[in-house]
């Protein structure tokens, strides 16, 4: 379910809670979802369990996530379900503009870049 980068200079935590985030946003996790364990998720990913609660709790203390009896941590009931795409896309903003400025850095030509972005974003989506 998640993509943990522990070479990237953003915290493990925010990785986890960001990406929860993105997927009640965009609809693919809806109220009641459980997610994973704290426990699975540390030992998949070789994290300590510390950082993914620490994300888990992050997400509960903004009203995305609930602790349910019996169950662990489920996408709350007052979650904002599918925003507006200009929301979602707010979303995604810091990492196109670190992939714009990487690409200027590297002179690369925008119509590359753009096309190597969409073949990515099609290779996912199917």
């Amino acid at each position: 379910m998640f993509h943990i980068q522990p070479a990237s200079p953003e915290p493990i935590y925010r990785q986890i809670a960001e990406q929860v985030r993105r997927l009640v946003a965009g609809g693919q996790l809806s109220a009641g979802d459980a997610l994973p364990s704290v426990r699975d998720i540390a030992s998949v990913h070789a994290v300590n369990p510390m950082t993914v609660s620490k994300a888990y709790s992050l997400l509960e203390s903004e009203g995305v996530l609930e602790r349910l009896r019996g169950v662990g941590m489920a996408v709350s009931a007052n979650a904002r379900r599918t925003r507006p795409v200009n929301e979602r896309i707010a979303l995604i903003e810091p990492a196109l503009e670190t992939l714009a400025r990487q690409a200027r850095e590297l002179e690369l030509p925008p119509v590359r870049v753009l096309a190597r972005l969409q073949s990515l974003l099609e290779k996912d989506s199917s």
